[in-house]
């Protein structure tokens, strides 16, 4: 019955140590640690001054966002020149811990410096390649394309990186109220399965969802599993936006994967990475179906620009992340890199991701320095892309035949950390190791922009 679990257990056996090695390590892990505290410390440190105001990191990120091109180029020039003056402690942090890294991956007989992270996540160093070259191979086609469209509906030749996540839409949003979110949801999920609408309507009539923001309530949004005998319990802030709908429905997929994975017992019920987001990317994407069929023709061009720029985030910028960390890992092992270095590998990689309507403008060398995966979590960071475009592939099975896929989606889910991505998606007719299966996933992203294309023109 634990045969999942040993298997999981043997996997890692030939990287581990003599007892008194694993020992030292652990011994000194504090000192190692002490580098991302240092780095987390320095950035919760960081504010930037704009115009008369100062503002956090959290603060000056979320006003790229911002409607007024002006605070969004000022915010963004403040972030360049803060985190250029902690660069330097900043990139000292980030190079002792790859070196770090690059010491315990040797004792370890790793491979590659992405190996022992493709163990953890139970995942094939062939699966992660095949999506990288996709994705690359997608760029001109997704994120160049998308841009040079936004570029053109802002009235511009080319969009300056603080456009990148300009709002489309100035209007004030359409407010959704609770009851309405949750029909919405529970309607999209029976649309795929009774059982998955059942299990995810029992979670509103529990009272296992904390939804009500208040004062001192943590930001953010998970479901959080305990052990197998016991339920999830969801946890968001909503607001009544339509992103707190489409949260809603991530949530809710991840706490109906959990509830039919538990008859597996604690240690098998947990999901691996590679196949954990499947469930709440397909909720999401069931209900973004339903809010793009019912919106008005200029709620739509809004609905698709957030969708697509959502994939773009969570996919291409991903994947170059990725590109960034395995240009940097590389060039490290000849020494230490100096902050020029890495803002020349840094903008390198994301202007072949963002392509030529988007300008790298001055200062834009230094934000390699805020993205916190790159020091607390080595080569983490594709995980995002695999889980999304994974359902992608999914949900093109889905639209082929309907009726076929269910039975074989829950089985899926009830299989939970039983079985390997590769079994998993077997009888779909699916294999991760091919690139085709990529493809097919930035394909279904690549229709959305066909989609805002034939709204712009």
């Amino acid at each position: 019955a634990l045969a999942a679990w040993l298997r999981r257990v043997r996997l890692s056996r030939p990287h581990e140590l003599s007892a008194e090695a694993e020992r030292m390590i652990v011994d000194r892990a504090p000192a190692t640690a002490n580098w991302s505290r240092l780095y987390d410390e320095t950035l919760a440190r960081l504010t930037s001054k704009v115009g008369r105001e100062t503002l956090t990191l959290p603060d000056a990120l979320h006003r790229l966002s911002d409607p007024d091109v002006g605070r969004r180029k000022a915010a963004a020039q403040g972030l360049a020149k803060a985190l250029e003056d902690r660069a330097s402690v900043l990139g000292l942090s980030l190079n002792t811990l790859a070196f770090e890294k690059q010491v315990e991956d040797r004792w370890r007989k790793y491979e590659t410096p992405a190996q022992g992270r493709h163990l953890a996540n139970e995942v094939d160093a062939a699966a992660v390649d095949a999506m990288e070259a996709a994705v690359v191979e997608a760029y001109p086609r997704l994120s160049h394309r998308y841009y040079a469209l936004k570029a053109k509906v802002m009235g511009r030749k080319s969009l300056d990186y603080w456009d990148r996540n300009a709002p489309l839409d100035a209007a004030s949003p359409r407010v959704y109220g609770w009851d309405e979110a949750k029909s919405m949801v529970l309607d999209s999920f029976e649309a795929l399965s009774p059982t998955f609408a059942e299990t995810a309507r029992g979670f509103f009539t529990q009272g296992w969802i904390d939804a009500r923001p208040r004062p001192g309530k943590q930001s953010g949004a998970y479901s959080h599993p305990v052990t197998a005998d016991r339920h999830p319990y969801v946890f968001l802030n909503f607001m009544g936006e339509r992103r707190d709908v489409l949260t809603l429905a991530h949530e809710l997929g991840h706490a109906v994967h959990q509830t039919l994975a538990a008859p597996l017992g604690t240690l098998q019920a947990d999901t691996p990475l590679t196949l954990a987001e499947t469930a709440s990317i397909f909720g999401e994407g069931l209900v973004f179906e339903r809010l793009l069929a019912e919106a008005t023709p200029a709620d739509r061009r809004a609905l698709l620009a957030g969708k697509i720029e959502d994939g773009l985030n969570t996919v291409v910028r991903q994947i170059a992340f990725h590109r960034f960390e395995t240009r940097f890992h590389a060039a490290r092992q000849a020494g230490e890199l100096s902050v020029d270095q890495i803002g020349g590998l840094w903008r390198e990689v994301m202007a072949e991701s963002l392509g030529p309507a988007v300008k790298l403008n001055p200062g834009y060398e230094y934000y390699w320095a805020y993205v916190g995966h790159f020091v607390h979590s080595p080569f983490y960071v594709y995980a995002y892309a695999f889980g999304n475009l994974l359902v992608e592939a999914l949900m093109e099975k889905r639209r082929e035949d309907p009726a076929g896929f269910t039975p074989k989606y829950q089985a899926l889910l009830a299989g939970g950390g039983a079985q390997t991505y590769v079994e998993a998606l077997a009888p779909f007719g699916l294999d991760a190791r091919e690139k085709a299966f990529w493809a097919a996933g930035c394909a279904r992203l690549e229709r959305l922009v066909d989609q805002f294309e034939a709204l712009v023109d």
